[in-house]
C-alpha cells in the first residue's frame, strides 16, 4: 500500500474513530456537550469526507495531496475552535455560551426559558482526566493531526516532483 492510499485511509479512520468516541461519551456516558462541543466534531465530519474523496482519487495524485493538506488545516481549525473552548472554560475571555444570563431579558423571555430544557454551558466542565478537560486535549490532538497531515501533503508533493 502506497502512502497515496494510507494517509487519506488513516484520516477516516482518525474521523470514524474520533467521532464514535464523542458520541459514545455523549451516549453511553451522558456527558452532554455543548455547542462549542459540537463546533470542535465538524473538522472530523469535514476531514472524514475529505479522506473518502482522496481513496476515491488515488488515479489523481496531485488532487490526493491538495484534499490531505485541506485536512490538516481543518484539523488546525479544530485546534483552534478547542482553544477557544478552553478560554471559554478557564474565563480567560467571555462567550454568549457561558450560561449566565443575559441583563436584557424580558419576563416573556425569562418565563420562555424557563419552559425549554436550558443549553449546556460552554464554561461547565463535565470530565477531566489529570484535570485536563477533553477541549484541552482536543487542542493538542487535533493540532498535532494537522501538522501531521500538513507533513505528510509536504513529503508527498515533494516525493512526487524527484519521481518527475
Amino acid at each position: 500500500m502506497t502512502m497515496i492510499r494510507i494517509v487519506p485511509l488513516f484520516i477516516v479512520l482518525v474521523a470514524i474513530g474520533t467521532l464514535a468516541a464523542a458520541l459514545t461519551a455523549e451516549h453511553v456516558f451522558k456527558l452532554e456537550p455543548c455547542i462549542l462541543c459540537i463546533y470542535q466534531r465538524l473538522p472530523f465530519v469535514a476531514t472524514g469526507v475529505l479522506g473518502l474523496i482522496a481513496l476515491r482519487m488515488e488515479n489523481f495524485p496531485v488532487a490526493v495531496v491538495a484534499l490531505i493538506a485541506l485536512s490538516g488545516l481543518a484539523y488546525l481549525s479544530g485546534s483552534g475552535i478547542a482553544f477557544y473552548h478552553v478560554g471559554v472554560e478557564q474565563h480567560w475571555w467571555l462567550s454568549g455560551c457561558s450560561g449566565e444570563l443575559s441583563g436584557n431579558l424580558t419576563v416573556t423571555d425569562l418565563k420562555a426559558s424557563l419552559m425549554q430544557k436550558p443549553e449546556k454551558a460552554c464554561d461547565d466542565i463535565d470530565w477531566t482526566l489529570f484535570g485536563i478537560s477533553m477541549a484541552t486535549y482536543n487542542v493538542a490532538y487535533s493540532g498535532g493531526l494537522g501538522l501531521l497531515s500538513l507533513g505528510a501533503a509536504m513529503q508527498m508533493s515533494k516525493s512526487r516532483k524527484s519521481d518527475t
